[in-house]
């Protein structure tokens, strides 16, 4: 990670999908709140999933610039509808907010 970097924060949701609403995540996922986080100001960082072991089936990052700017959309009015919709589809919802590391974070 370079020095340009130093202050980029990541956002860290985790949750496990409803499989009954497997389709309807991912189109929500990939149609809605990916483009619409992005135009909010955070890169897609990441996405992963759990095939075995006791951890939530997904991890889901995106990084901002800074502390302020990952705080600027998080207090939006539009990251509330989507973290409220995703919510819909998903159990175990954890949203943390940290200093990116040049490292897997969880």
């Amino acid at each position: 990670m370079t020095d340009d970097m130093k202050d980029y924060t990541k956002v860290l949701l985790t949750y496990d999908v409803i499989p009954e609403t497997q389709e309807t995540y991912f189109q929500f996922m990939l149609g809605e709140l990916v483009p619409a986080v992005q135009n909010l100001g955070l890169g897609m960082a990441e996405a992963w999933h759990t095939a075995v072991g006791d951890y939530p089936d997904r991890l889901v990052a995106f990084v901002g610039e800074s502390r302020e700017a990952v705080d600027k959309v998080i207090d939006s009015e539009q990251w509330e509808e989507l973290e409220t919709r995703l919510q819909q589809y998903v159990t175990n919802y954890k949203r943390r907010i940290v200093p990116l590391k040049n490292r897997f974070q969880f």
